[in-house]
């Protein structure tokens, strides 16, 4: 697979700074690249590598440019840039459209004749599988689901009744849409199942990780709105509404009801509380616990840093003394001021 600096430069929509011929095989790193390959430059902290690489051209800012040894596409974004330019290397190969001897389609589903069903394939009743569709080995649709036109689902994901999928979707593998909320009522010290009788509704271009589980609604339905981006491992609670264009790292918790809102960035690891409301265009960081709503735009974090063990356990014994230490300095300072006025 070979393209040409100029060909990727007008995928990238990046200005060529080179020669327009040069042929590029295959993407690499800066410190890693070799000679046929095209790497990229946008975070900082790596530009020190960029004089030294091997790489035959490298995607990178107009401030980069007068430190690079070799060819060059110039963009404002150099990743989003390099992202298109991946796109064309996707050595991941698309079914031809056919269902396969194995798969089991009930006779009430409506499967497009585009689709590419994969063994051992289960499509329940009324069930509509639209054009360009690729359904992996494994998979299971339950009945009245919808999986939108150019939708992949990888392997082994589990779609439950009701749930619908958007177009241009990727559903990899071992994912589940649909599960039953954590929905249960206390009954004299007895667990009484509360019945999820919503769904799950994920929108146009939204991506969602292996094992990756999104619990439909108790009574509305749980909704992924388009372009969201969910990790590997991810944990959302019924009726969780994620707004358009949020991205979720891996091990992410959020219970259940919580908003997000649009063009939200939430790192690993990171726990949201239920029924909270997180605004738009706001950054959570790792491994934070989220107590309650976030009202405004911004970067927020929680928890401690790493220290050594002898550091942490003395100002552990600190944080269970804060609360004394407080009432002792309001003390202190109503003496003060009782001095100042005397």
């Amino acid at each position: 697979m070979e393209y040409s600096l100029a060909a990727l430069a007008e995928v990238a929509g990046a200005r060529l700074e080179g020669k327009p011929s040069l042929i590029i095989e295959s993407v690499g790193t800066l410190a890693d690249a070799h000679e046929g390959q095209i790497a990229f430059l946008s975070n900082p902290k790596y530009r020190s590598q960029l004089s030294d690489t091997r790489a035959s051209a490298v995607i990178l800012d107009e401030g980069s440019l007068s430190a690079c040894p070799v060819a060059a596409l110039v963009a404002d974004n150099p990743y989003a840039a390099f992202a298109r330019v991946t796109a064309l290397f996707d050595m991941a190969e698309t079914p031809e459209p056919g269902r396969h001897r194995t798969a089991q389609i009930h006779q009430t589903a409506e499967v497009h004749p585009s689709a590419a069903i994969g063994p051992n394939v289960v499509i329940g009743p009324r069930s509509r599988i639209g054009a360009g569709v690729v359904i992996g080995p494994g998979c299971f649709i339950d009945s009245d689901c919808v999986v939108g036109e150019e939708t992949r689902m990888v392997a082994n994901a589990s779609i439950y009744y009701g749930c619908h999928i958007g177009r241009r979707g990727v559903i990899h593998a071992g994912a589940v849409i649909g599960s039953d909320g954590f929905g249960f009522a206390n009954d004299a010290g007895r667990w009484l199942k509360v019945h999820q009788l919503g769904a799950v509704v994920i929108g146009n271009d939204v991506e969602v990780g292996a094992n990756t589980t999104i619990d439909r609604g108790a009574v509305n339905d749980t909704v992924i709105e388009e372009g969201v981006k969910l990790d590997n491992l991810v944990q959302i609670a019924h009726n969780v509404r994620i707004g358009a264009h949020s991205a979720v790292a891996a091990c992410v918790g959020i219970a259940g009801s919580a908003v997000i809102g649009k063009h939200c960035a939430i790192a690993g690891g990171v726990g949201i509380l239920g029924h909270l409301e997180i605004a738009d265009r706001v950054t959570i960081t790792a491994m934070s616990l989220v107590t309650k709503s976030v009202k405004k735009p911004g970067m927020y974090s929680a928890g401690v840093p790493l220290e050594t063990s002898e550091r942490w356990q003395k100002n552990f014994v600190r944080f269970k003394q804060l609360d004394n230490m407080a009432r002792r300095i309001r003390s202190l300072e109503k003496e003060l001021e009782e001095l100042k006025k005397g």
